[in-house]
Order: structure tokens, then sequence, then C-alpha cells
């Protein structure tokens, strides 16, 4: 199929698709892994250790494709499946220019790329996924194609005040596909982009040598939109998939991808599936994520047309402060702010300013002068904690794959952060230790989030700790008590992390008064075996409730009252 005239989106015959009615995107834990660098379609044993792995592939290997395969995910989906996720988002999937291992550099849009499989494989994926309760999301680019053409003499051309630069010639004589796509006058042909902040450079330029569709609302741009929301839909119809990701959706216009979000949305309603997620990749301030999630009113048309665009986006804010309290580098404050921050937007937003996509590694790490993942110069514990805070708090957890397994991703670029979990030189061995610490640790705590209503629907609370029992405060400095509370209803959950890597803490800290007047005890879910008392202050004047912990170094501790 080379057109998109060939398209059918009527209903496939015979098939049931899968409407996933039970269970909020909210509610989700993602697993977002490389395709081609999960694991490849051999039967491999795994290597066991006791707590973390550097991963698989050496310089020159990371730069290629390393042999990923569906069949791959098929054959191990139990994995992610016993670590507790019910979501899995795999990296584009469609047939990639040559020298592209990643999936972001599209030439055909109307098939899987043949070096990680078919699009029976991604079916017989996604209908497994189903089987299993867990929901199936792709990465999209709606931005860019691949490197499917280029400017005359084949010279790189950089953005420059707006200019169009003549088109040069197509690299392939029968891609990009659909056909639809091989018109010149539906690019931007502007340029590469060299300021990846200045507005409108960052949407109407090349992103690097991948070559960006017009992208104004043009007649032109108005076509592209239909094409790729014409291809989108398709795929939903032939594989049943749960939603996209949609990456560098700051490089598209508000319009455009509320345009293309609302109407996938409406498809997917018209074949029966409920709770289509749409969240994107977007690094910029509350103010402009805003303009990009939830409602948006298009008056330029006789009718009045609304759109509604994003569901979320991936949370950069708080990934870029939660780094550096949990290693006890900087105080919690940076993330007592991000919360305030989120209850303000909550207050005008709804959704927006509670349940974005959280996250401790990418495969990108935007932000970071040195590429490394959360397990860099870090601890299994502070691993631990750091995953462990995601499930515990406000949004929908996401885990970068390898982070289960300690990966450290420590290198100067994209490929040192795109490890392996399997080893390319054989066809035996992988790193899918079920055995492993840092496994075990967030099994167990994911477990207890998907049985639990208060951590998936709960409010949260920064909460103040003390030394003494009487000045409770929150906390002022690095290397100290980190507490929140999730409540619903008359239930709490409380998570307490000694974020110091030397120091014993003895800490007081408070739990909800009105809850827990009653009460005597908290129990453990995670860190601890025994019962931990409910104190009662003793000066009317001042009533509070509130336990006493010995923390170790790193210790981390989940109770909740009973």
């Amino acid at each position: 199929m080379k057109s998109i005239k060939n398209i059918d989106l009527s209903p496939k015959p015979g098939k049931k698709y899968w409407k996933n009615c039970h269970r909020e995107w909210r509610e989700e834990f993602i697993y977002f892994l490389l395709v081609d660098r999960f694991q490849d379609s051999n039967k491999r044993h795994t290597v066991e250790f006791e707590s973390r792995h550097p991963g698989f592939g050496d310089d020159v290997q990371l730069t290629k494709q390393c042999g990923g395969t569906l069949r791959g995910i098929i054959n191990n989906l139990e994995y992610i499946r016993n670590l507790g996720c019910t979501a899995i988002w795999l990296s584009p999937v469609f047939k990639n220019n040559p020298e592209s291992y990643h999936g972001y550099a599209v030439e055909n849009y109307l098939d899987i790329d043949e070096r990680i499989g078919t699009k029976a494989d991604l079916e017989e994926l996604v209908d497994l996924a189903h089987t299993y309760d867990m929901r199936v999301f792709l990465d999209i680019v709606l931005h860019h194609s691949g490197d499917n053409w280029c400017y005359p003499d084949g010279q790189e051309y950089y953005y420059y005040n707006g200019i169009e630069f003549p088109f040069g010639e197509w690299r392939y004589p029968d891609k990009p596909v659909p056909v639809e796509l091989r018109n010149p006058a539906l690019y931007g042909r502007k340029g590469q982009i060299k300021n990846f902040d200045d507005y409108p450079e960052t949407q109407e330029g090349d992103f690097f040598s991948l070559k960006a569709f017009k992208n104004d609302e043009s007649k032109e741009a108005i076509y592209v939109q239909k094409i790729l929301t014409a291809i989108h839909c398709y795929w939903i119809r032939e594989t049943d998939i749960d939603g996209f990701r949609l990456d560098a959706v700051k490089h598209m216009g508000e319009l455009a991808i509320s345009r293309f979000c609302s109407y996938v949305r409406e498809y997917a309603y018209s074949l029966g599936k409920r709770n289509f997620f749409l969240f994107g990749e977007l690094v910029g301030s509350d103010a402009m994520v805003s303009n990009y999630v939830g409602s948006k009113t298009l008056t330029t048309y006789n009718d009045q047309n609304l759109y509604y665009g994003l569901n979320s986006v991936l949370d950069f804010q708080l990934h870029f402060a939660l780094e550096g309290v949990i290693k006890g580098k900087d105080s919690p404050g940076k993330l007592i702010e991000r919360y305030t921050e989120l209850q303000r937007n909550a207050m005008g937003r709804g959704e927006y300013g509670e349940f974005l996509v959280t996250f401790l590694d990418n495969h990108d790490q935007i932000g970071d002068a040195f590429k490394h993942r959360f397990g860099y110069n870090a601890e299994p514990e502070q691993i631990i904690a750091g995953t462990a805070f995601l499930l515990c708090a406000l949004g929908t957890p996401c885990l970068y794959y390898g982070t289960e397994q300690g990966f450290d991703g420590c290198g100067k670029g994209d490929r040192y952060i795109r490890e392996c979990m399997f080893n390319p030189n054989d066809k035996t061995t992988n790193v899918l230790n079920r055995q492993s610490e840092i496994y075990k640790a967030i099994a167990s705590i994911a477990q207890f989030r998907n049985e639990s209503n208060v951590l998936r629907f709960g409010r949260m609370f920064m909460r103040e700790t003390s030394q003494n029992g009487i000045r409770f405060h929150l906390p002022e400095c690095n290397k100290c008590i980190l507490a929140f509370s999730r409540i619903l209803y008359d239930q709490e959950v409380l998570f307490v992390y000694n974020s110091s890597t030397s120091d014993v803490k003895e800490e007081h800290i408070l739990v909800d008064c009105q809850l827990n007047r009653n009460r005597k005890w908290m129990k453990p879910v995670y860190g601890l075996k025994a019962n931990v008392e409910i104190l009662h202050s003793e000066n009317p004047a001042n009533p509070v409730c509130y336990i006493k912990l010995y923390l170790r170094p790193m210790q981390l501790i989940i109770l909740r009252n009973c």
C-alpha cells in the first residue's frame, strides 16, 4: 500500500476492539522501551546479579541497529508485567531511514520497519498485552519525516529569518510513503534549527537533518495534517493500540496538535475504544504546556469547532528537580515548589495540575550537558527511592527500560543512555533479572500502588518534620527527610525517605490528625516489618498527630494507616 487513498478506516471485520473501560490513564504505570534495545528474537537466559548491571553495547554498537525486535518484546512481556507495569510505550516502529536505529526518521508511515518485525508482530504484541490487561502506546512524530530529500547540491541549510529555500532532490525513488508526501510543497524547507528556544524557528525549521513538514495554517499544512491523521487512525484500526506519545510537541503549533488529538480521539471512540491516551514531549514552562493540553476553540470556520488537545505531557519540571533531592544534593524545597505550581495549575486546568506523566530517565535527557541516567553515581537504594517517589506521588509514573536493573548511562551522548538489555555479541544472554534488588523492590511497591486507591486517586500533601516532636517544619536543607502523604477519604499512605548518604536520622513526621485521632498504629508497606505507633501531642493548643522513625542513610519507608 503506497497511498492514503487505499486506507480503509472502517472497523476491521471480525476484530473486537479493546475498550479498557475499567481503568483511567492516571492509574497506569508505564514502561518505556526502545524496541531496538530491549530484546532480540533469540531465546536467551538471564545473567543474574544482585543489584545492578551497566547494560550491553560498546561505543560503536550503540550508534547503530543492535537487533531488538517486536518478537523480543512478545517473548518477554511477562518480565514487564511482573514488574508491575500496566502499559508499555514503544519507540517509533514505522519503517525508518537505513542509518536510523531509534525510529524517529520515518520514510514509510504505512509499514513496520522490517528490522524490528512486521505488522502481524505488532498486532500480536498488542493482543497479548490486552490479555494481560496492559495498554500499548506508540511513539509518533508529526513535526518531521526522515531525511528523505536534500537541499540543492546536498548542502546543509540552516534557518535564517524564515526564508524558504529551494528543494533539491528526493533521496529515494519510491519514498517517502504514502506517495502523497512526495510533494516538496508540503515541507517547510527552511533549514536546520540553530536555536531550539527561538520562535518561530523552533517550529518552522528542520530537526537536524530530519525534514520538517510545513507547520502553519496554510492549505498545504492542513493537507499534511489530514494525511498524518489518516495514517495514525489506520494503525489504531489495524492493531488496536491504546494511545500515542507525541514527539517534539513544542515544534508544532498548538492548534495543529489539538486538531490531530481531537480527530484521533474521535476515531478511537468510533471503534468503541475508550480512554485513548494522548501525551506529549514538551519541555517548557507550565504556561506553554497549558496551551497544548485540554480544549481549544477554532473560530475560523463557519461553525465553531471545539478541539481537545493532549491529555497530558511528560513532567520535565519534576524530572529536573527530583534527582538532586533523592541523591541528597538539593533541598526538597525544589519539589515543594513544583507541587505548589501543580496545585496552582489545577485550580484553572483540572487534570493538568495533577496527572502529568512523571519519569526519572528517558532516551534524550534533555537539558543535561552531561547526559546520564538517574542511576549514574547512584546507589541501588536511591534508584529504588526515586522510582518509589513516582509510584507514590501524583502523576502517571513512567519507567525507562533498564532503570530496574540499575543502568547508569554514563557518557556524553544519547547513545550512552540507550543501552542494550541483551548482549549483541552473543545469542544467549540478557539482563532481564527478576531477582535483582532494584527489580524486586519496584515490583513490590508497584503491586501496592496497583491495589491502592489511595496512591492512584488520593490528594497529596508534603509533610512537616521535627527532630524534637515540637517544632515541625517543611525540609529546609539537603540531606534531610523527605516526607509526603496521599489521602483518600479516611485513608492515608505516608512516604518517608532519608536523603542523607551517611547520617542516621531520628525524625518525627506529621500525619493527618483528623483521620488518625482515634488510630494507634500505621502499618508498614515497605522498608519496615513492625507497626509504627501514632503519637499525639500533649499540647491542647496545638493538637497534632505524628510518628517517630529512625532511618538509616537512604532508607525508604512507606506506611499506611490501619
